[in-house]
């Protein structure tokens, strides 16, 4: 066997253990049925939160993992709250966002429809994490979501791609490497930096007219790397760096997303900056 198809196969093992550091630690939960308070096509979004807030999961999440903490977070205060599956591979439960992104955009369209219709509302908010950050960005600009979408707010999104702390840089020393990981995880091909999917994504521009969009970014994220990769431009676009609002924060990648405060509290002062609090360190006790 010729020397590098001998690590070929635990390069790509590699690759897809360091992207599943993207996945919350409580994948048991994924099978519920019921999302105890959220997904609840009954709510009718109030007055003062008009538009419910559809949360998008990252790679290797899904839609009760990612959002055990940011989902009753914004319950409690007064948002009618969604989430979804999407990126599902045949014979893989628990573990999305694996399959095409632009295939993922259509799912989102898909439920962002179903939300829309079951409560009325003109419009949501979307909020994601990691690949859920950035995912939507295709329904905005390919698939008419800008019509349908008022702001998105990505929490540690890939929106230039992840280089894993650097270790996709190595692909290109292993032949047949690339080709592997787009054929056996399509998603996870579509966000090293240079596809053609984030090609395509990024051309033109950033961002749609209308939307707004928030990016919060942690500099000590090892995944959607340089963390700086993040940032979005366009005129209506907000980059918040978490340690600029509290130094003492060293949440990564995946605490971000899952269990950071004072990523809640921003996630809710982007979902109504006509009431934005301040974000300081002690928002983490709010």
């Amino acid at each position: 066997m010729l020397p590098w198809k001998r690590v070929l196969r635990p390069l790509t093992a590699l690759l897809l253990s360091a992207a599943a550091i993207a996945l919350p630690a409580t994948a048991a939960h994924a099978d519920t049925a019921t999302h105890s308070g959220w997904n609840d096509y009954s709510c009718k979004p109030s007055a003062a939160h008009p538009r419910p807030v559809v949360l998008v999961h990252g790679t290797l999440g899904n839609s009760v993992d990612n959002w055990l903490g940011l989902a009753p977070y914004l319950e409690a205060r007064g948002y009618c709250v969604f989430s979804l599956d999407y990126g599902q591979l045949p014979g893989v439960p628990v573990f999305h966002g694996l399959g095409p992104i632009d295939q993922s955009a259509a799912q989102l369209a898909s439920f962002v429809d179903q939300v829309r219709s079951a409560t009325g509302a003109a419009k949501v908010d979307l909020v994601g994490h990691s690949q859920g950050g950035m995912m939507p960005r295709y329904y905005l600009k390919f698939l008419g979501g800008a019509a349908n979408v008022n702001a998105l707010v990505g929490i540690a999104p890939d929106n230039h791609g992840a280089t894993i702390s650097g270790l996709t840089n190595l692909l290109p020393y292993f032949p047949g490497a690339t080709d592997l990981v787009k054929a056996t995880t399509p998603g996870l091909a579509d966000q090293i930096p240079g596809s053609a999917f984030l090609t395509k994504l990024n051309a033109g521009g950033d961002t749609v007219p209308g939307v707004r969009y928030t990016v919060i970014a942690t500099q000590y994220d090892e995944v959607a790397t340089p963390w700086r990769s993040q940032y979005l431009s366009g005129s209506d676009v907000r980059n918040v760096l978490l340690q600029d609002l509290c130094p003492l924060d060293l949440s990564e990648h995946v605490l971000a997303g899952l269990s950071d405060r004072i990523v809640f509290h921003e996630v809710a002062n982007s979902l109504d900056p006509a009431h934005a609090g301040t974000t300081t360190c002690a928002s983490a006790l709010s």
